[in-house]
C-alpha cells in the first residue's frame, strides 16, 4: 500500500479523534455559564456531562458492529458528521431538557469513531503499536488546546459561541475524510445486526483469559486516567497550595507529556513488547503518584506531574495487546465491546477519588492511584514470571 496514503489515514483518523474530543471539552469551562442561563445548578450540568461520558463509553461496542457491517470509513464519517450536528444543537439548546439530549446525542456520536478507527489503522500498520499511540494523542493534544480557546470564546461571545467550537473543528476534518479517504468494505455486510448483539459471543470473547487479563490492566489504567483528569488541578491547588494558575499550567504539562510519549510507548510496544511497555508506563506511574503526594518544591511537582503524563500513556501498548489478540474478523466489534467494558468500569476514577479526598485527604487520594498501579505492574510481572500466557 501506498505509504503516502497510509499516513494520510493515520493523519485524518487522528484530526477525527481531536475533533470529536474537542467538541466534548469546550463543555466544561463553560458550565457556570450554562447553568446560569438555564437557571439549573453546576451539578445538574454535571449531570448532563457524566450521560454524555457514559454514553460515550456505550457506543464503543455498537461502532464495531456497525464498522463491520458497513465499513469503517462509513462509520468515521458518521461519528465526525454526528459531532458537528450535535455540537450545533448543543448550542442552538433553548432548555435544559434538550441541552440534555443533545449531550448524550453527542457522547454516542463520537463515541463511534475510535474503536472503529483503530481497527481502521490495524489494516494499514504492521506496526500498530505506533500508529495506535499518534492517534490516541489526539485526545491530549484537544485536552491541552480545547478548554483554553472554549475559555476565551466564552468570554468575549458566549457560552454558545464556545460550543460551536465542536463543529468549527469536525466540519473541516468530515470534508478531509470524505475527500481523502477511500471507501472501505465491511468484513460482514450480509450479517443481521441483531446476530452480533447476542450474549453468547459477548460472554465467549470476554472469558478468554488473555483479554480478560488485558482488560483488568486496562481498567486500573482507565481508572487513573479519569480520576487524574477530574482531579489533578484541584490537587494541586488544595494539596501543594499553589495558585490556579500554576495548578492549570501543571494540568497543562500534564496533556502535553501525555500526548507526546504516546507514540513513544506505542514504538517500546512495537520494538520490544506490549507487556514491557505497559509495565514501564505502570511503574512509572507507581514513582509518579508517589513522588507528587510527596513533593517539596515547585522542580519536585514539576518532575512528578511529567511521570504521570508519561504513566497515563498506557493506551498504545495496552490496546495494540487487544489488537494482537482478536482475530480480523474479531476487531471491530471485539476492540469496541472491550474499550465499553474497561471505560465504565475505569470511570468510577473520578468518583472514588473524590471521595477518598473528603474522607481521608488528598495524600490516601493519590497515593491509592499509586497503588493501583502497581497491582497493574506487579501483574504484568507475575505473568512473565509464571508463564501464565494471559
Amino acid at each position: 500500500m501506498n505509504w503516502r496514503y497510509r499516513y494520510t489515514v493515520l493523519i485524518l483518523c487522528t484530526l477525527a479523534f481531536f475533533a470529536t474530543m474537542v467538541a466534548r471539552l469546550v463543555i466544561s469551562p463553560v458550565v457556570p455559564a450554562i447553568g446560569e442561563s438555564f437557571d439549573v445548578t453546576n451539578a445538574t450540568v454535571g449531570v448532563a456531562l457524566s450521560a454524555m461520558w457514559v454514553a460515550y463509553a456505550l457506543s464503543q461496542f455498537p461502532s464495531g458492529i456497525l464498522g463491520d457491517r458497513f465499513g469503517e470509513r462509513t462509520i468515521i464519517l458518521t461519528a465526525v458528521g454526528l459531532t458537528a450536528i450535535a455540537s450545533l444543537l448543543l448550542a442552538l439548546s433553548p432548555s435544559f431538557i434538550v441541552f440534555f439530549l443533545f449531550a448524550v446525542v453527542l457522547g454516542a456520536g463520537a463515541g463511534l469513531h475510535y474503536s472503529v478507527a483503530t481497527t481502521f489503522l490495524s489494516r494499514q500498520y504492521d506496526d500498530i503499536g505506533r500508529a495506535i499511540g499518534f492517534h490516541v494523542a489526539g485526545g491530549p493534544l484537544a485536552g491541552l488546546l480545547a478548554p483554553v480557546i472554549a475559555a476565551v470564546v466564552a468570554a468575549r461571545y458566549g457560552w454558545r459561541a464556545a460550543l460551536l467550537l465542536g463543529t468549527i473543528f469536525a466540519v473541516p476534518v468530515f470534508v478531509l475524510f470524505l475527500w481523502r479517504i477511500k471507501p472501505t468494505p465491511p468484513q460482514r455486510p450480509d450479517q443481521q445486526l441483531k446476530e452480533r448483539f447476542q450474549i453468547g459471543p459477548v460472554v465467549e470473547l470476554l472469558s478468554r483469559r488473555d483479554i480478560l487479563f488485558t482488560v483488568f490492566l486496562s481498567m486500573l489504567g482507565a481508572f487513573s486516567w479519569q480520576a487524574t483528569a477530574s482531579w489533578l488541578p484541584t490537587f494541586l491547588a488544595v494539596h501543594h497550595e499553589l495558585s490556579t494558575a500554576a495548578a492549570s499550567a501543571l494540568f497543562s504539562l500534564y496533556f502535553v507529556v501525555h500526548g507526546l510519549t504516546q507514540p513513544l510507548t506505542g514504538w517500546l510496544s512495537d520494538r520490544f513488547s506490549r507487556d514491557a511497555a505497559a509495565a514501564v508506563t505502570m511503574l512509572t506511574g507507581v514513582f509518579g503518584y508517589g513522588l507528587i503526594v510527596v513533593a517539596d518544591g515547585f522542580v519536585s511537582i514539576v518532575f512528578a506531574v511529567m511521570l504521570v503524563g508519561l504513566a497515563m500513556s498506557w493506551g498504545a501498548p495496552l490496546q495494540s495487546r487487544f489488537i494482537d489478540r482478536l482475530s480480523e474478523r474479531e476487531r471491530n466489534a471485539g476492540f469496541g465491546l472491550v474499550r465499553t467494558v474497561y471505560m465504565v468500569l475505569g470511570a468510577s476514577g473520578s468518583v472514588v477519588i473524590g471521595a477518598f479526598s473528603e474522607w481521608f485527604g488528598w495524600i490516601v487520594a493519590f497515593g491509592s492511584i499509586a497503588a493501583i498501579l502497581a497491582i497493574a505492574f506487579v501483574g504484568i510481572i507475575l505473568n512473565r514470571l509464571f508463564k501464565l500466557n494471559l
